[in-house]
């Protein structure tokens, strides 16, 4: 409930539900277990009971178990998906396609922040632009953001970057563009395209902004390099799938040869030698935790496709990988780009990415410290209004009377992140204090164990 490792980096404002991927609504008949399986790569082992059905029941659940931080949801289109179509690589009909679209709904009456995608994830990969559209176009009446991983950040980027930008324009809707990146060395390099790719969104009326993590690694599930085919009948099916010979030559010819066109194919396009496993828990693959899929598999004697297979097959999907892809040339444009705020998309775990103990303390003393690069009132405006603004908190994200005491004081002479991706679970330097609404959630560097934030619903 207290998410030390985000509390004492300052963040106060928890926004979930990226990428598709939120816990509510969940009204599928044995859903919850099928879906927490599916998202264990991302979220571990959920180990609490899975008590609500909709948006409205999950913060009151939320909220019940105390938390330090204040925390507000999206809607996940993959959620809604799996709700009606479950993990089916198929379109919906129009009655199915309207029944997702009331979910949707019912998740904005309740008070979620928008709506968000995640079109390189199981099952919404599966998804048309039109039904992508007819989904985010629930949120006009609204006026609240559409939040997307878009279908590519390396191939196709630049026409991901299209569809979503049609969309908000065609919609006239907030979209905001999840952790902005130039990611695989087709791509290296271009960001000065793409930050001219949102001003001219915005040329065209379109209200769109972005966030990124300071770092030149992503961060997800193992599983996502499977090619879409494989997530169709859910976790169990994935699991035999994965050890069946003739499917493993079949998802080896699909990453080697890129036979699936419009596909983020993570394994071609990152190369197995960038892609380091993470949070392994069996023998004998706990000895592998940190190595990258090209070494495991030269180890083994292996293929890294069957490597890929085997230790997803023995962690029951659970594995969770580093992603060195992007340069850091391209981070330093990205984060100069006004209109992109910080956001450390930080999943937790006994081995995670540096972003989920660092981001912020990171760029405070890293980019704008010692490199001059960002001024602080600059990096502070990406930290606390930019982001606010987007997600439509007005109470929030501005130190002035009236507004939620949401405070953070930190040194700007010592602030800095000692995490690194071989020891990543190290707590921020010189970011002593954090407040939530008036009270102590960290002091002196250490949580007090308070618990007064809120589930907000917009």
């Amino acid at each position: 409930a207290t998410l030390a490792p985000k509390l004492r980096q300052g963040i106060t404002t928890e926004i979930l539900g990226q990428d598709g991927f939120s816990m509510a609504p969940m009204h599928r008949e044995g859903g919850a277990e099928e879906w927490a399986q599916h998202l264990s790569g991302l979220a571990g082992d959920v180990d609490v009971d899975w008590t609500w059905g909709d948006t409205d029941a999950y913060l009151e659940a939320v909220e019940a178990n105390g938390i330090a931080s204040n925390v507000a949801t999206l809607v996940g289109h993959g959620t809604v998906r799996f709700n009606v179509l479950g993990m089916a690589d198929c379109e919906p009909t129009d009655d199915e396609l309207a029944e997702m679209a009331e979910l949707v709904d019912d998740a904005l009456d309740a008070g979620a922040v928008g709506f968000s995608t995640g079109l390189v994830y199981s099952p919404q990969v599966n998804a048309s632009t039109e039904e992508v559209q007819q989904l985010a176009a629930r949120l006009a009446p609204y006026g609240r953001p559409f939040v997307a991983h878009i279908r590519s950040e390396g191939r196709w980027i630049w026409e991901a970057l299209d569809e979503f930008v049609d969309i908000g324009a065609e919609e006239e809707i907030p979209l905001h563009l999840s952790h902005y990146k130039m990611s695989g060395t087709m791509q290296q390099g271009k960001a000065g395209r793409g930050n001219q790719l949102i001003e001219a969104a915005r040329e065209r009326g379109v209200d769109m902004a972005a966030e990124q993590y300071p770092y030149t690694a992503g961060n997800t599930l193992l599983s996502a390099v499977l090619p879409p085919w494989v997530h169709a009948e859910g976790p169990e099916a994935v699991l035999e799938t994965l050890q069946d010979e003739e499917s493993r030559e079949r998802i080896r010819k699909d990453i080697e040869q890129w036979r699936i066109d419009g596909w983020e194919n993570q394994g071609a396009r990152s190369g197995w030698e960038n892609i380091v496993v993470r949070n392994l828990d069996t023998e004998p693959w706990r000895q592998y935790e940190g190595e990258s899929v090209a070494a495991i598999a030269a180890d083994r004697d292996q293929h890294p496709v069957e490597t890929v297979c085997d230790v997803l097959v023995a962690e029951k999907l659970s594995p969770a990988m580093i992603l060195h892809t992007i340069a850091e040339s391209d981070v330093r444009e990205i984060m100069a780009n006004e209109r992109v705020g910080v956001a450390t998309d930080g999943l937790f775990g006994a081995f995670p990415h540096p972003r989920t103990y660092g981001t912020y303390p990171r760029i405070l003393g890293t980019y704008v410290r010692e490199e001059n690069h960002l001024s602080l009132e600059e990096a502070v405006r990406k930290m606390t209004s930019l982001p606010t603004r987007a997600m439509g908190l007005d109470r929030k994200g501005i130190l002035r009377p009236g507004m939620d005491a949401d405070l953070v004081v930190f040194d700007p002479a010592t602030v800095s992140s000692p995490a690194t991706f071989d020891n990543p679970r190290q707590p921020p330097k010189g970011m002593p204090h954090v407040l939530v609404d008036g009270q102590f959630v960290v002091r002196d560097g250490e949580p007090t164990g308070e618990t007064p934030g809120e589930a907000i619903r917009v």
